[in-house]
């Protein structure tokens, strides 16, 4: 006969205590999302003349995510080197993609910029109103006139003073590790002549992995801003190299930053 130790749990038991902390959880953002969108489309309405580059809307949109976070407590959230991306800097930032919460982590950042999302987000209810009342850039990843057009605005907001923001892995990692990073965000950096800066995310996808919808628990996310890459500092003009060097960057900050936190 298997003696149980008091206090532990069946394996059972643990996976329905997920999909019932899940099922809150999704429940608390959902309807924080909705319940949200009113406010937000005031405040859209309200600035909408005078904010052409709808930087207050974006402002209002990091500031909820925010809010989300502290609201859904079943993660520790560490921030590290925000204050390395200058003020009155201009950024081609771009970050590594575990899961689809990266999103709300990164405009924990609180930075000025215009994210590069994918088509599927803008068809979203709600989500992809969001999108559009701040005025993010789409790409069609299937479609090559959407690439270049999307190369084009991101140009011009650089041009113009505001970041941008881009997973250049394209997609979420399946298994937490870091992959091929695309030509797109630096041949933006080096054509608009902008520094790069490298943004560090662990911990996500082990709260919520790819097609994943039962939330872990007891996670830790870290975030850390790595020091940004000027164009003096490239030693290239080719993005494919520029790609591999950042590439390369991030997964040796990324192993040692697991060797130096066992969380």
């Amino acid at each position: 006969m298997v003696r149980r130790v008091p206090g532990s749990n069946t394996v059972e038991e643990l996976i329905l205590m997920d999909i019932l902390k899940s099922i809150i959880v999704w429940f608390i953002g959902i309807c924080f999302v909705v319940l949200t969108f009113p406010l937000t489309l005031i405040v859209w309405l309200l600035f909408l003349p005078f904010d052409r580059q709808r930087i207050i809307i974006h402002w209002f949109l990091m500031h909820l995510s925010l809010v989300l976070t502290y609201l859904i407590p079943i993660w520790t959230i560490h921030i590290e080197g925000r204050e390395k991306a200058l003020k009155g800097n201009t950024y081609v930032i771009l970050s590594n993609h575990q899961s689809v919460l990266d999103i709300l982590i990164i405009n924990c950042l609180r930075y000025k910029f215009k994210w590069i999302s994918k088509i599927e987000n803008f068809k979203v209810p709600v989500i992809g109103w969001y999108l559009k009342m701040a005025d993010y850039i789409i790409v069609d990843r299937a479609n090559e006139e959407s690439k270049i057009e999307m190369l084009e605005k991101a140009y011009n907001c650089l041009k113009r003073g505001t970041s941008i923001m881009i997973f250049p892995e394209g997609t979420r990692s399946p298994d937490n590790e870091i992959g091929f990073f695309k030509r797109g965000a630096f041949q933006l950096a080096i054509q608009a002549n902008v520094p790069i800066l490298p943004v560090l995310i662990d911990g996500t996808g082990g709260v919520l992995p790819k097609h994943g919808l039962i939330f872990g628990s007891g996670h830790h996310i870290r975030i850390r801003v790595l020091d940004p890459v000027f164009p003096a500092g490239f030693g290239t003009d080719i993005p494919e190299s520029l790609a591999l060097k950042l590439n390369s960057l991030l997964k040796s900050e990324l192993a040692e930053s697991r060797a130096n936190h066992t969380y």
